[in-house]
């Protein structure tokens, strides 16, 4: 099958839908509210709920992934399945990781909740992603690759 302009619409329709229903959920479930995460961090005072939405979603995946990696040799709208080729560990994923779990302690938001919290209008999120918004242009602007 080639991947005409139809495919590429049909794509991008179904990538929509699929950030509405992944922002409904974390609106759904409280992700959104940087107070639960950090309750979730929190060790004296931990919050489990965190956990349970991690949980589920791992569930799904994993159950999905396995039944259509055995059903599908290729995508319904892509030429190729797109997964990751490299398995070693260097500086820049370390480095990339350590920030992304400061930042999330810090400011009890990760991206996509962010991203989420911003559409409500709520100035700590719009913060937030406009602060992410320039730490990816630096790094594009600065990395080597």
């Amino acid at each position: 099958m080639t991947c005409g302009t139809r495919c590429r619409g049909m794509s991008f329709l179904l990538a929509g839908a699929s950030g509405a229903l992944f922002g409904a959920g974390l609106l759904v479930s409280g992700m959104t509210l940087p107070e639960k995460v950090r309750g979730f961090l929190d060790a004296t005072a931990w919050d489990p709920s965190l956990a349970f939405v991690m949980g589920g979603a791992l569930l799904v995946y994993a159950l999905l992934f396995r039944w259509i990696s055995k059903r599908r040799r290729d995508p319904w709208f892509d030429v190729m399945f797109h997964l990751p080729t490299r398995q070693d560990i260097d500086l820049p994923l370390v480095t990339g990781a350590a920030v992304f779990g400061v930042g999330w302690g810090l400011a009890g938001a990760c991206p996509g909740p962010g991203l989420v919290a911003a559409a409500t209008g709520n100035a700590s999120a719009l913060a937030f992603v406009g602060a992410m918004l320039l730490g990816m242009w630096v790094f594009g602007r600065t990395s080597r690759s």
